[in-house]
């Protein structure tokens, strides 16, 4: 589990218990009746099984350009975006074989095999495996049974080191390599719909945060805070709510918040950051703001962090290489005498998005990828000094062919967040 999973579940856990000793008026109170928010996904298109099939063919038409004969895919978004089948990740194996010509082979647990059958919407064979069977046997099999015993097979970057080594094990004579130019090759550009979908779920988060910032009270936790701004998000048509981490004071300068109990109190900076999902598509937003009013070295630093966000809009555009984008927040903190690298700015400007949180490709020195047409990125700027403040604002971003398009719109003031 990750460390954004990690915080995902913690936050959730929280805010559960939050919601259950202040929010919850009634067992069977629905969030859109509590709140009085109506959700905001009316005319919305979402990703249907001919969409899935354009995404093979895409996929198949990169094998063949890269010279790999069939990727293997297991439980996961990679899952999901090809063949719309969720399924939890186990000690047996689930997954898919994905060949050059097009054509699936599913691979389950024989008594799962009603269970996959009922989810598959992308026709493909089911091979199953029996409990005292391998299923790397299986995938190999497979895999020569169509002629590429000494072939080429593209393993997705996620697939779990047991099964990709249970795989390598039983194939000695193929190639096996990672399956990023496959798997990224069709994720990292995105599709007009997927662009809606994601612009929507933004939209949904940032309205969400509005919600919550108007909650503001003193003496409330982050966890109310993170709750309200969650049970909103479902309000407002999320199909998952996601998470919403806050904190408040000194804890801000802790990027991803901190365990220890707060309460919101006059003249705190108050950061949220999360995001919700929609129709499998993620969201991720991060506000700072104030309880109160501000002094002038919590406006000054926040003015910057919004200085270094523009500064990296005005370097989004095709062809400039993802690092540019980092370089050039950091030069603008820097300038402020507040390092140049890692000092007080302590994270990378951004990465890319899509159903997962992170995806390809990320806004770091050293990644030299020339962005696309397509490509999605959060943009978030930071600046934190321990025992003192943190502030970061984060909007997500895609790249057109004349420059890029925001999801959300900047935040316009520390006292005006949204």
């Amino acid at each position: 589990m990750n460390r954004r999973k990690f915080i995902e579940n913690s936050a959730l856990a929280s805010s559960a218990v939050a919601l259950l000793g202040t929010s919850c008026t009634t067992e069977n109170t629905s969030a859109e009746d509590k709140f009085k928010l109506k959700p905001l996904t009316g005319g919305v298109s979402f990703i249907n099984t001919k969409d899935r099939e354009q995404r093979i063919e895409k996929a198949a038409l990169l094998m063949q350009k890269h010279s790999i004969d069939a990727i293997f895919i297991e439980s996961g978004t990679s899952l999901e975006y090809f063949a719309g089948i969720r399924w939890w990740p186990s000690e047996r194996m689930t997954g898919l074989l994905l060949f050059s010509d097009a054509s699936i082979n599913y691979i389950c647990p024989a008594f799962e095999q009603e269970r996959l059958q009922e989810l598959i919407t992308v026709m493909g064979e089911v091979a199953i495996w029996q409990e005292h069977e391998s299923p790397f046997a299986l995938v190999a099999k497979l895999f020569k049974d169509k002629g590429y015993a000494s072939g080429m097979l593209g393993i997705e970057e996620n697939v779990r080191f047991f099964q990709s080594d249970g795989i390598a094990s039983h194939l000695p004579q193929a190639i096996i390599i990672n399956a990023k130019p496959i798997t990224a090759g069709c994720r990292a550009i995105k599709t007009v719909k997927e662009l809606a979908l994601m612009k929507k779920a933004n939209e949904i988060t940032l309205e969400a945060y509005r919600y919550g910032f108007s909650n503001l009270k003193e003496g409330m936790s982050q966890y109310e805070l993170g709750a309200i701004v969650t049970e909103a998000s479902t309000a407002l048509g999320a199909t998952e709510a996601g998470w919403a981490g806050a904190m408040f004071g000194e804890y801000t300068a802790f990027p991803h918040g901190s365990k220890t109990a707060q309460q919101l109190k006059e003249g705190d900076l108050v950061l949220i950051d999360g995001g919700c999902k929609l129709g499998g598509y993620q969201a991720d937003i991060t506000r700072t703001t104030i309880f109160g009013k501000p002094t002038q070295r919590q406006l000054d630093i926040w003015n910057i962090v919004k200085e270094a966000q523009t500064a990296v809009y005005e370097q989004a555009k095709a062809g400039v290489p993802c690092e540019i984008l980092d370089a050039t927040a950091r030069a603008i903190v820097g300038k402020y005498d507040f390092g140049g690298e890692y000092e007080n700015f302590f994270h990378r400007v951004g990465h890319g998005i899509g159903m997962d949180f992170h995806e390809w490709e990320y806004l770091v020195k050293g990644n030299t990828t020339p962005m696309q047409p397509g490509m999605c990125f959060s943009n978030e700027p930071g600046i934190y000094i321990y025992g003192e403040l943190g502030v970061r604002l984060e909007d997500c971003f895609y790249i057109t062919e004349n420059g890029y398009e925001s999801f959300t719109p900047q935040s316009p003031s520390i006292e005006n967040p949204i």
